[in-house]
């Protein structure tokens, strides 16, 4: 069986953060960062070439596939910020209606930038997306 291409690295976090050559998109990056480090015990992690996680759970799909992967985490993006919310979005219906502008992919939050959404209502779809994956995969972390 294949294994996760995306996997974690000792790669800086914020040496990545530095290279993101749009300077807005950087800024929010930073504020993403804030959030998360002040949200989540665990460190953040650099995983593959472009995606900053933040703890980590063991999933084994019925396919076989199986490995580990970030509990959640956020991406700057070219064209966007791309947010994890690994639980996906269907328990979550009320607090999306209260974020703002965004887009959604299957576990992805894709915001154009930070002022189209409200970060207290981001903050609490983190926390709750958090606690249901904890509670699905327990606490490897």
């Amino acid at each position: 069986m294949a294994e996760n291409k995306t996997q974690p690295t000792t790669k800086s976090v914020t040496a990545f953060l530095d290279g993101v050559e749009n300077e807005k998109r950087r800024a929010d990056a930073y504020r993403l960062l804030e959030i998360f480090n002040r949200l989540m015990p665990e460190p953040a992690i650099l995983w593959g070439e472009s995606l900053i996680g933040y703890g980590s759970y063991y999933y084994k799909y019925d396919s076989g596939r199986e490995g580990d992967f970030f509990l959640t985490g956020f991406a700057p993006r070219k064209q966007n910020l791309s947010i994890y919310i690994i639980a996906g979005f269907e328990p979550f219906s009320e607090l999306l209606g209260k974020l703002g502008k965004y887009k959604t992919g299957a576990s992805c939050l894709y915001v154009n930038k930070l002022e189209d959404i409200d970060l207290d209502v981001l903050e609490e779809l983190i926390k709750q997306s958090i606690a249901l994956m904890r509670e699905k995969y327990g606490n490897k972390s």
